[in-house]
């Protein structure tokens, strides 16, 4: 499978404005000179803030929802492959958020103003996000539950009608006037020969006990394994012929003549199957709608992240720009590189002099840059990578 498209959340301090901020960026890492990426920006409500103390307990919050709803998101993505038998570009049409690709839903991203208000306070907000995600949650575990046992159902009625002749099902094979029925003393085996046997068969299967009906024998079908034969014997040697048999690797099959007990399996089967592809299709569906919800409600937790993240760093009143960001192929680490050059001071102090009078500065960004192209995993500004899927 392809490796997922890269996208990187991430928020700074308006410079001078907003839109300001967005043009210097794009100068570089998104202009001729510096293509690396691709830059959208993520426009966020004003969220009713609350204090400190409750944003440092909601980040930590918003941090254990961000990687459950991801995972969520995930393993309906695979329910989704896995119903379509893992056809990658059948799943990769099915994977839409609002009727769009995940990659435009992203570049359009728009806060969902009529779903969550903003005019509730921010632990509202998630508080309404997380029980839509567990009630898609519970519905969607139920629904694969019903399905997998349904599935499981059929696939072992399934398997009685596949194998080799020693192993599956006779009913669709075996016809009443191959057997001997309504006899007192008579009775009719289906036996199971490989196919290198078959003479050995034929030449001991009257010795193989007393009371064989001799040329009693026939061969009723056969496939690349084996071959199945009937006999006729007396009932009383039937456990003593299946003995023998078994020493000579004849297969005895435990067949009784039925024929309500065969119609009714035929009709469970055909029923069983046609309540599988009813149920494919309604998971299929559920699957499609709900890893839409979920991903949507995962980005707004994510884009609340952003946010309480932005304010306890960058402090009141909030005044920043959050981007998101689109590396290009094969330049992900220049961009990131140039990132974290870009915004190598928001990682010191405000500008001081020493004792000369000289500015410290540029000599702070260097120690600043140096340390954030030595460690992969710090930023200086807000930043988090997005999962896209596909």
């Amino acid at each position: 499978m392809a490796t997922p498209t890269t996208f990187w959340l991430l928020s700074v301090p308006a410079d001078p404005t907003k839109q300001d901020t967005v043009n210097k960026l794009k100068d570089k890492i998104a202009s001729k000179t510096n293509d690396f990426a691709e830059i959208f920006p993520f426009a966020l409500p004003d969220f009713k803030i609350g204090t400190l103390d409750q944003l440092v307990v909601l980040s930590d919050d918003l941090a254990k929802l961000d990687a459950t709803f991801e995972s969520l998101a995930i393993k309906i993505s695979e329910n989704l492959r896995q119903l379509l038998n893992d056809d990658i570009n059948q799943w990769k049409s099915n994977l839409a958020v609002n009727d769009r690709s995940i990659d435009q839903y992203l570049r359009n991203f728009q806060w969902n103003s009529m779903k969550y208000r903003s005019d509730k306070s921010l632990r509202e907000l998630t508080d309404m996000i997380t029980q839509e995600v567990n009630s898609i949650d519970a519905l969607t575990k139920n629904k694969m539950q019903n399905y997998g046992q349904v599935r499981t159902q059929l696939q072992a009625m399934q398997r009685k009608q596949t194998g080799n002749l020693a192993v599956r099902s006779l009913n669709d094979i075996v016809k009443k006037e191959h057997l001997v029925l309504d006899s007192e003393y008579l009775t009719t085996l289906l036996v199971a020969i490989p196919r290198n046997l078959e003479k050995d068969w034929i030449q001991t299967y009257e010795l193989l006990t007393q009371m064989v009906v001799p040329r009693s024998s026939a061969k009723i079908a056969e496939d690349d394994d084996c071959a199945l034969y009937t006999v006729t014997l007396f009932q009383r040697v039937v456990e003593e012929f299946s003995h023998k048999a078994r020493e000579n690797k004849f297969v005895v099959r435990d067949f009784k003549w039925d024929e309500a007990a065969m119609k009714q399996e035929k009709r469970q089967l055909a029923e069983i199957d046609a309540s599988e592809k009813e149920l494919w299709s309604t998971v299929l569906r559920l699957c499609k709608t709900n890893f839409g919800e979920v991903f949507s409600c995962w980005l707004h937790i994510k884009a609340l992240r952003v946010y309480v993240e932005s304010v306890l760093r960058y402090g009141l009143p909030p005044d920043f720009q959050a981007m998101l960001i689109k590396p290009k192929p094969k330049v992900e680490q220049k961009a990131r590189d140039a990132l974290n050059a870009h915004y190598a001071k928001l990682a010191g102090s405000a500008d001081r002099k020493d004792k000369k009078g000289g500015s410290l500065q540029e000599e702070q960004l260097d120690e600043n840059l140096q340390l954030l192209l030595g460690d992969k995993d710090y930023t200086p500004f807000v930043f988090y990578n997005l999962n896209t899927i596909v």
